[in-house]
């Protein structure tokens, strides 16, 4: 879910730091299996940065060219925690919906 990219970006840098690769990757074998497009998640990555809940820096060692690592800043855990408060609230919102729908009409097994 593209409204998610951020939360999901923040929980993988809270586990550790990484370059935008290795959050593709991680993102992509998460719990819902997609990660977004390199596009989206640049462009998520320059915001977050820009608002002061990721830093970066360069890393030059090893082969090839540098590369910018991620990491989540204490400005950035708070914000997390303010996403897993919005998150909860939205899954109980559908949780009271998904309550009612199976009221009205119950599940039926079979056929």
């Amino acid at each position: 879910m593209r409204s998610l990219v951020q939360p999901r970006l923040l929980l993988q840098l809270a586990r550790k730091p990484a370059h935008g690769y290795e959050l593709m990757d991680a993102l992509d074998e998460g719990v819902d299996g997609q990660a977004p497009d390199p596009g989206t998640l640049y462009r998520t990555l320059r915001a977050l940065e820009e608002d002061g809940l990721v830093r970066s820096t360069w890393d030059t060692a090893g082969a090839g060219p540098a590369r910018r690592v991620y990491e989540l800043t204490d400005q950035g855990i708070e914000f997390l925690h303010a996403w897993a408060v919005s998150i909860r609230g939205t899954r109980a919102q559908l949780d009271r919906f998904l309550t009612s729908y199976e009221e009205r009409f119950p599940i039926q097994t079979g056929g």
